[in-house]
């Protein structure tokens, strides 16, 4: 399983719900996009290193943007911008999830729901 940013943001902000499957779910996996998404919300150095030790803690495997996924994320944008506001770290992580056959944890199944070949399992905060 693929956890998208929203749900990481989710827990760190402590809800409950976030903390109960994301605990059910380790280990797991994150985007790299999200890894960086995630390290331009903190707020300072300590929060970052905080959240740094907790990335260890559930020993997660933060997976690395290649060539395929570059090409997948491409089609999503030239295919989705437009209808669907397709944004790039969107299209990126939804190639990660479909390129690596994994299943996508976001409470924003709405941003990918388009896309035929993926399969998002549905986050609600409470």
């Amino acid at each position: 399983m693929i956890i998208d940013t929203d749900v990481i943001i989710w827990y760190l902000r402590g809800n409950e719900n976030a903390k109960e499957i994301i605990e059910k779910n380790i280990p797991f996996s994150i985007s790299v996009i999200t890894y960086m998404e995630l390290l331009q919300g903190m707020k300072n150095k300590d929060e970052t290193r905080l959240f740094q030790k907790q990335i260890q803690k559930w020993n997660i495997d933060i997976m690395q943007i290649n060539k395929e996924i570059s090409s997948r994320a491409m089609f999503y944008v030239q295919e989705y911008a437009l209808r669907h506001s397709m944004m790039l770290a969107d299209a990126l992580i939804a190639a990660t999830v479909v390129q690596n056959g994994e299943i996508l944890l976001t409470a924003n199944d709405k941003h990918y729901r388009y896309i035929p070949t993926i399969e998002c399992k549905r986050f609600t905060p409470g």
